[in-house]
């Protein structure tokens, strides 16, 4: 699936594409990558290649590299990048197989995390971390949670290159008004404000059941708040007994108790994301709130821009009483990374390109495709955003974030990412209880 609506279908085709479906295809490759990387820099004639994913973003990436290959910096590191757009749908199995064979890209598009770990494994990419804190346009360029949710053990291996995608708690302000309410900070205020709209005959929750990602979404935000960022940190660096951590369970039983108390409604295992049907629920009134990734916005205003324009609101996910998560931490997805083959014929070159991502003209260029930058500068620019209280809104929210959980379906190895959604789905449809529903991920190798 690919989409080229701003932002927010961008970033949900490549989470789409990657977390529900393609990582398969990274699993499959996985024993036959070797760290046989790009020894002649495989654009020939002294060009790096960079892959990058293929959607209508991609031009930001022309861009910058048209831009660092007439410049200084190219010329000092006696160096220029060729890219090739590789298609949505076709990216990580192409990464998968170019990364395999002599022709593999100098520099590619990831998305952090799993996405990663297989190259990370053959010894294929470059560790950023020491660069990162000895160059100070990439140590202060971005934003600290970031770099640090793309990394895998402690260790960076990407560079920001993408706008920023936070899963944020959307709501209707016109109906909350009506009824006199105000968006939850806690989880007491979230449960009262359920019950008064269900008395109301209003669903408490959009919930596009059927794609399965959003369920997961509801999981990591109430395992960081139960139990904080630190849980899933173990499981994303491969300790499969995290699974076992009392926030787990506690937040499967949180799950099951809003699924019995009507939050999300009747058939909402029917109910689809991808084909707009969980938007319009939210936008015609029928559910008051969305938990959903930064791209609803965008969603919403293609699709009911009168109601995104006049109506929707959006605010953090709320605390849990006596849980050990902080309300400013954030999940989903911190943004896209450009990671380095280890083999390249000139590094140097790699990583002068790579820091332009830091620069006010690139973040610049991101904000007039709607996107919201990582990069420390950014704050000051988001006036020119499509809708700039909702810019900074998202901007502040990642800034102050002590932690970013990466998505669940990205952190993990590809081969785990199926079978746990396939769980998910289970437990939301009550085909587990919340003890099986751990006992099956605890067994997820």
């Amino acid at each position: 699936m690919e989409s080229t609506t701003s932002n927010g279908g961008r970033a949900f085709s490549r989470r789409w594409v990657l977390g529900a479906g393609a990582t398969t295809l990274v699993a499959a490759g996985t024993a036959g990558l070797t760290a046989c990387g790009s020894s002649g820099g495989s654009g020939g004639g002294g060009a790096l290649t960079a892959f990058v994913y293929g959607d209508d973003a991609a031009k930001i990436q022309v861009a910058a590299i048209d831009r660092f290959n007439s410049s200084a910096a190219a010329k000092k590191a006696k160096g220029k990048i060729k890219l090739e757009k590789v298609p949505g749908s076709e990216y990580p199995a192409k990464l998968r197989t170019a990364m395999g064979s002599p022709n593999a890209p100098d520099i590619f598009f990831n998305w952090g995390g799993g996405s990663i770990k297989a190259y990370r494994d053959a010894k294929q990419l470059v560790d950023l971390t020491d660069t990162i804190t000895s160059d100070p346009v990439l140590k202060s360029g971005f934003l600290p949670s970031v770099i640090t949710a793309g990394g895998i053990g402690g260790h960076n291996y990407g560079i920001p290159m993408r706008g920023m995608q936070p899963v944020i708690l959307f709501y209707n302000k016109s109906l909350f008004a009506e009824r006199k309410l105000q968006p939850p900070t806690t989880w007491d205020q979230l449960l009262d404000i359920n019950t008064k709209l269900k008395k109301a005959g209003i669903t408490p929750f959009a919930l596009g059941g059927s794609d399965i990602w959003p369920e997961l979404m509801w999981l990591e935000y109430l395992v960081d708040r139960i139990g904080g960022p630190q849980v899933f940190d173990r499981i994303k660096n491969g300790d499969a007994s995290g699974w076992g951590d009392p926030a787990v369970l506690k937040a499967a039983q949180t799950v099951k108790q809003l699924i019995d108390d009507g939050a999300f409604g009747k058939g909402f295992n029917s109910v689809a994301y991808t084909n707009g049907g969980a938007p319009a629920v939210f936008a015609k009134g029928k559910a008051a709130m969305h938990l959903m990734g930064s791209w609803e916005y965008s969603t919403q205003l293609g699709k009911f821009p009168d109601f995104a324009r006049k109506s929707l609101g959006w605010t953090a996910f709320p605390t849990i009483e006596g849980g050990a998560g902080d309300i400013r931490n954030v999940v989903g997805n911190p943004t896209n990374y450009w990671s380095i083959n280890a083999r390249t014929s000139n590094k140097d070159a790699a990583l002068a390109f790579l820091r332009d991502c830091a620069s006010e003209t690139y973040a610049k260029a991101l904000i007039a495709n709607g996107d919201i930058p990582t990069t420390t500068n950014a704050e000051s620019l988001l006036d020119a955003s499509p809708n700039p209280e909702f810019a900074k809104f998202q901007y502040k929210m990642v800034q102050n974030a002590p932690a970013f959980t990466l998505s669940w379906d990205q952190a993990v190895d590809p081969d785990v990412s199926t079978p746990m959604l396939t769980e998910v789905n289970k437990l939301f449809v009550g085909k587990s209880t919340p003890s099986q529903f751990v006992s099956a991920l605890q067994g997820l190798k």
